[in-house]
């Protein structure tokens, strides 16, 4: 296995890296899956797409405030795209920071996510130092809200037809973390 690009972060079975043209095709595979695509903002993903955001996601770097980042999720042993994490640094306040993710169909149920997820919080407070991490997600989506509450973030709000997607408001849920309890699950579980 040849890694080139640049690896943000490993986990067990995981790694968190940049984007490349390497992965235009399986990105668009599971970006265009109307399953993955059912609580996302997009619809009727084209290749065309894939191309332009693997392209430009390729030149730019995490952690520019105002901006929003994807990690490639690969797998460590293969490096195959099976996913993505986006990190998105609030311009108006740039120590607290915003976290999504997607993960391909064939993917899911198997931790994956959990893994990226905590992947990028220990990313996040470890290695850029923020403050505090914030996730939405659509009230009606069941497994984001339990991969969020198993990471240990804590729901804060209940935001009323938030957001439009797909020609109707939705409700979202927030959820957050925040440093010191990130250090405190992590002290409790690891060094005790």
């Amino acid at each position: 296995m040849e890694i080139s690009e640049h690896i943000y972060v490993r986990s067990n079975r995981l790694i968190l890296r940049q984007f490349s043209q390497q992965d235009v095709n399986p990105f668009y595979l599971y970006r265009s899956s109307p399953e993955v695509a059912k609580f996302q903002s997009w619809e009727n993903y084209q290749r065309h797409d894939a191309e332009v955001f693997v392209e430009k996601q390729s030149k730019c770097v995490p952690n520019q405030p105002g901006t929003w980042f994807q990690f490639a999720i690969a797998l460590a042993e293969t490096n195959q795209l099976i996913g993505d994490c986006a990190l998105h640094t609030l311009l108006a306040e740039p120590r607290i920071v915003e976290i999504g993710y997607t993960l391909a169909e064939e993917h899911q149920g198997k931790g994956y996510a959990s893994e990226a997820v905590r992947a990028l919080l220990s990313y996040v407070f470890n290695d850029l130092g923020k403050h505090k991490v914030i996730a939405f997600t659509d009230v009606r989506n069941e497994n984001s809200i339990r991969l969020l509450e198993r990471v240990g973030m804590r729901r804060e709000g209940h935001l009323l037809e938030n957001y439009m997607s797909k020609g109707q408001w939705v409700d979202e849920y927030q959820y957050a973390l925040l440093r010191s309890e990130w250090e405190q699950e992590f002290k409790v579980k690891y060094q005790e």
